[in-house]
Parts: C-alpha cells; structure tokens; sequence
C-alpha cells in the first residue's frame, strides 16, 4: 500500500524532446522475496553537512529473539469488534511516529498487482523525513541506479518528483514531474507522497475504521519472524466476498522491537475454492535505521551524492 519506482522512456521522435515515465511508489515483495534482500548492498552517500546530529541514530539489530508473547496489548473487551485491538495498537503507533521519529533509512521491498498482473520484484534504498515530508529512493533491482527525490511544498501540500533512468537513458537527465500525472502514475497504484511506514499505518487504520462497520471479519494474532526480526503477526481475513471490504486477507507483521509496521501484505479472494489466495500488494521494510539527523540538503537535487 505505498509508493515506488522510477521509470523513464525516451521521447517522441518528432518533437525532438525527451519523454520519460517515472513513478515512485512504496515497495515490497511475498516474505520469500523479502528474505533475499541481503543479497543487496545499499549505496554509501557522504554526510551533507558536518551538524551535529541531536540524537543517535537507531539501527534495527540484524536478529531478535523470538518472543513468548506480544509485547503489544491487543487484548480484545467484550462486546467490542475484533478489529479493535489492533485499530489501537495502530493509534499509539501513530502517535509513536510522530514524537519519536524524524527520518529513517531502510530498504523497501515491493510486490503489487496492476490489472490483474502481479509487477516484477522492486528493491529500493530510501531515505525519508516526515518534517517537511521528503523522500529520496536508490533502485537496485529490477533497473539498478534509477533515482527519485520528492519533497512536499508548503504546509505539507504537493510537491514535485524528480527523477532520472539509469543505463543509457541517465543522459536524459533530472526531470520534473507532477505525482499525480499520467506519467508518473503509469502502471502504478500509488504516487509518491503515500510512501512510508506512517503513511502504511494511517491507511491501515483507515481501512480498519470502515471494517469495523462491518461483520464477517475475523482476527489472529501471534508471534513470527521475518528477516531475523521477531514480530508480532496481525491476520485480518473477510471470509465472505462483499463490496464493503478491500481485501480477502491481510497480514501486517509489527517489529517487537521498534514498535513498528515492517510488513504489509494483502490477498484477495481465491477464484476458486481450496485456491491460494492471489497476492495484491506486499511491502517489506528491512534493515531500518531511525532518526538519522537528515537536513535539507539530503533531499536537495543539487546534492553531489545524486543522480551522479
């Protein structure tokens, strides 16, 4: 449910200029997928300015012990919707973001399903700021060295993409997009200013508020890993097909550790009875570093470190 990747074609021969396509949308892949990102090595950018950073940056251990039980109160009241706990937990993760959490790096991982076809694996490196938001993304997999760098404009409003190919299309340059344009929401579900783990949560506590609504809904918990990572594991499946619901089942794992959303995956009804489901969309978040003390020249296009 987020945003991710970057692509760009040549122009129309008889206008001489170059056209491009580029959309950045949140990324992810299947848990299977998720698990091979070690194979990557994200790229190593100088620090813009020599500022002292308030804070030291949190990083994810590689590997956390499995744990007895959720560290997470999800118990459920009588009487209450089952979606409620985790609708809960959800808020306080909200609010958690918002006065613990600056910026963070991490790759992304992303799978999603553009009329009816299920996109190639995309493997990203991001940076992202939520005051002013701002997000700058490094493509290793499928077009390794595509870029995009998005900053919001005033009071948090709309801004503009910028983006350049890699191979031989990097001599196209840097271009201007709209994110909501043809262009840069070609074969994509969302534009750039949704991706994130914050904007992950209030989707999600989005969707919650209008299944709540609803009945036929049931919800487990229990404990999992995923990429080494002990988390608490949220199942969420609409049994029965309706108009009101998004999603046959959805799966988000919460990190133990970090409090936060590292995974999103949602499937749709199976086709036919004892079918798997077919994924729609899946996110992963790996290797997550928090409050790095990023400023504005780590999301300024003039950046030395960029579009190189």
């Amino acid at each position: 449910m987020r945003c991710g990747i970057t692509e760009i074609l040549p122009a129309a021969a008889s206008r001489g200029l170059a056209s491009l396509l580029v959309v950045c949308l949140s990324s992810s892949a299947t848990l299977s997928n998720a698990q091979q990102v070690g194979q990557f090595v994200e790229p190593i950018f100088r620090v813009a300015h020599e500022e002292e950073v308030s804070q030291a940056p949190q990083m994810a251990s590689r590997i956390t012990p499995p744990a007895a039980q959720s560290p997470l109160n999800l118990e459920l009241h009588p009487g209450e919707h089952p979606l409620m706990p985790a609708m809960r937990v959800a808020q306080e993760g909200l609010v958690r973001i918002d006065t613990t959490i600056a910026d963070y790096s991490a790759m992304l991982i992303k799978e999603e399903r553009i009329d009816g076809v299920l996109s190639p694996k995309e493997v990203a490196f991001i940076k992202v700021r939520h005051q002013p938001f701002s997000v700058y993304m490094f493509f290793l997999q499928p077009h390794k060295g595509r870029e995009c760098l998005y900053n919001s404009g005033p009071n948090n409003t709309k801004g503009l993409l910028n983006a350049r190919d890699c191979g031989f299309k990097k001599r196209l340059g840097v271009f201007e997009l709209d994110p909501d344009g043809r262009l840069a929401m070609n074969g994509q579900k969302y534009p750039i200013y949704k991706l994130g783990v914050r904007n992950l949560v209030t989707e999600l506590i989005d969707v919650a508020n209008n299944d709540t609504q609803f009945g036929e809904c049931e919800v487990q918990t229990k404990q999992s890993v995923i990429n080494g990572r002990a988390a608490t594991l949220i199942e969420v499946v609409h049994p029965v097909p309706r108009q009101n619901f998004r999603f046959y089942k959805a799966e988000l794992f919460i990190d133990n550790e970090l409090k936060l959303p590292i995974r999103y995956a949602s499937y749709m009804w199976p086709q036919q009875p004892g079918q798997e489901p077919p994924l729609e969309e899946a996110y992963t978040y790996v290797n997550i570093k928090l409050n790095n003390g990023y400023t504005d020249a780590d999301f300024d296009k003039e950046n030395v470190e960029y579009f190189k």
